[in-house]
């Protein structure tokens, strides 16, 4: 893809020549600030999440500044008065300093929380956009794969913060940190080790994930952050299908001065909501919940949202544990614990790494994909898609099952039962039902490709039937559909000895040739139907056309749903 550039603006001439007669980079300056950048409301998505993190780094730095990551006991005498006295935390009363004494300490520690759920969201919702898009596919494989792990680390990196104040509620978010990590086999014991520095809770574990939330995570969050970053200029997005867009172009505008204007009134409007979210909506009051000591729980906890499916995992998993050696504790496998912890984890974060590859493998498409799909013309992958975030959202709406009993009056114990049902019918569900609609919205779109789109104007018919004239839909709009491609499929046709292609004979081969055969192909043509409905409907329109009655009595007969669209 190249980059057409006609002048260069004297702003960006000027500090480039400037540059350029110190440094020797104004040709690189000049080309790239006038790199041309396709344009679609959905690559925002990814900046919310890119400015989320900025915001995070500015308004972590200033908490450093107060917070001690201390586990050693004193008595609170600071200006927060029910807790006078109370023997807490250095940790938790430097979090209560922050919150009441220091100069909008309390704004900019609330900050930091929106922020980082705003992080974690938005990262979530910029996956969905390029896995239902097919942005993922070649050349950007690799962006993707530093996607899916800047998401896992920006999970660690929640969970390590969230416990940093030592109150009740990150306390038991702790505790059960501690009861996963010691489950694991072989290894876990030592990892509750090297976390609490003995048995829990220790008086090293603030310490230690204080240093992992500033400056190991982090580390690694901006390096794989700036390599994504990289990565995306070097590639750019991909584009939507539309009018002279094609894989060997890119449509759009130019970095300076479109796309940065637009970026920075876009961070701006970002800083403004997390700000305006922490001045006007209370998160995480740690002075109603208290200093954490292990004996105590709170009623009605609950972690932030993204790590509300491991509780809801958790929750609905029934108490199986395997004792390999009798009763020995050393051979007991509690997978009460085990598989919350790691299979929903696993599912989700294994299948987005996997995903471009085994699609790859089950197409055998090794083509460079430079413009988007339609989430609709790839039917399976859009129904695997929902299908994964119903997995998920079952599993989050069950981490609050103690919430929903309590509020809806139902029986806790049924609304486990129910979970553990759904858990496995709802995905299933979910696949068919987006299936069905993505068909549905690929014969809505054949409809306005064949007989064009609703005008308005009522007609009659010199025998008396009224119908409504239809018009070609606009150029950009019929583009924009045009754009479609089937989804590709391999050769699979045995040749004239009946011997299938090489790759195909065996029992994966014809697993995967299977596979390929019902994720690939063309599932609804979009000139499948009348095919001249303009032409029909313009003669109609002139008073020329003499079949209407034909036409029309063939579609009833026929019963093509397609036909609705008159």
């Amino acid at each position: 893809m190249s980059d057409v550039l006609t002048s260069t603006p004297k702003a960006v001439s000027g500090p480039a020549n400037f540059l350029d007669e110190r440094l020797g980079g104004g040709a690189f300056l000049k080309r790239n600030l006038r790199k041309i950048f396709p344009d679609h409301w959905s690559f925002l998505l990814g900046e919310i999440a890119l400015y989320s993190f900025v915001v995070l780094l500015l308004t972590g730095t200033f908490l450093t500044l107060w917070f001690k990551p201390s586990m050693m006991e004193i008595a609170y005498d600071g200006s927060y008065a029910p807790l006078k006295g109370v023997m807490m935390s250095e940790a938790y009363a430097s979090s209560l300093e922050i919150s009441f004494d220091v100069r909008g300490g309390l704004l900019i520690r609330q900050m930091h929380h929106w922020a980082a759920l705003l992080f974690v969201a938005g990262m979530m919702v910029h996956a969905l956009r390029v896995f239902f898009t097919g942005a993922y596919r070649k050349p950007r494989e690799i962006n993707w794969l530093i996607g899916v792990l800047l998401l896992t680390l920006a999970l660690l990196e929640g969970l390590t913060g969230y416990s940093l104040p030592d109150d009740l509620l990150s306390g038991a978010g702790l505790r059960i940190t501690e009861g996963v990590a010691i489950s694991l086999p072989l290894v876990g014991t030592y990892i509750t080790f090297f976390l609490f520095g003995g048995e829990y809770p220790g008086e090293a574990v603030i310490s230690r994930f204080y240093s992992l939330h500033i400056l190991l995570i982090p580390g690694i969050l901006l390096a794989l952050v700036s390599a994504h970053m990289v990565l995306m200029w070097v590639q750019k997005h991909t584009q939507m299908p539309g009018k002279g867009r094609t894989n060997q172009n890119v449509v759009g505008a130019p970095f300076y001065p479109a796309f940065m204007a637009k970026a920075g009134a876009y961070f701006l409007f970002t800083l403004g909501v997390i700000a305006g979210l922490a001045t006007f909506t209370q998160i995480n009051p740690i002075w109603i919940f208290g200093p954490y000591t292990p004996a105590d729980v709170s009623a009605g906890s609950q972690p932030d949202f993204y790590m509300g499916f491991l509780e809801g995992a958790l929750r609905i998993m029934p108490p199986w544990e395997i004792n390999l050696f009798g009763t020995s504790h050393a051979g007991t496998l509690p997978l009460s614990v085990l598989i919350p912890a790691l299979v929903p984890m696993g599912i989700i974060m294994t299948g987005l790494a996997l995903y471009p590859f085994l699609e790859r493998w089950v197409t055998g498409d090794h083509r460079e994909h430079h413009i988007a799909d339609r989430p609709r013309n790839n039917p399976h992958r859009t129904s695997i898609g929902v299908s994964a975030i119903t997995f998920y959202g079952v599993l989050w709406l069950l981490g609050a099952n103690d919430e929903i009993a309590a509020n809806f009056h139902i029986s806790l114990n049924m609304t486990t039962y129910a979970g553990r049902v759904l858990i496995f019918v709802a995905p299933a569900l979910a696949y068919l039902i987006a299936y069905r609609m993505c068909l549905g919205l690929q014969r809505s779109d054949q409809a306005v490709i064949s007989h064009g789109v609703e005008s308005g104007v009522i007609k009659r018919l010199p025998h008396g039937e009224f119908i409504e004239v239809h018009t070609p839909p606009a150029e950009d709009m019929e583009a924009h559909l045009r754009g479609k491609e089937a989804v590709p499929m391999l050769p699979v046709a045995e040749d004239g000895a009946g011997i299938p292609p090489a790759g195909m004979r065996g029992p994966l081969g014809r697993l995967r040739a299977r596979m390929s055969k019902a994720y690939g192909g063309e599932k609804i043509p979009l000139e499948d139907g009348h095919g001249h409905g303009h032409d029909e409907h313009a003669a109609i329109e002139h008073g020329e056309a003499h079949g209407g009655d034909e036409e029309h009595a063939a579609v009833g007969a026929g019963g093509d749903d397609r036909s609705l669209t008159h």
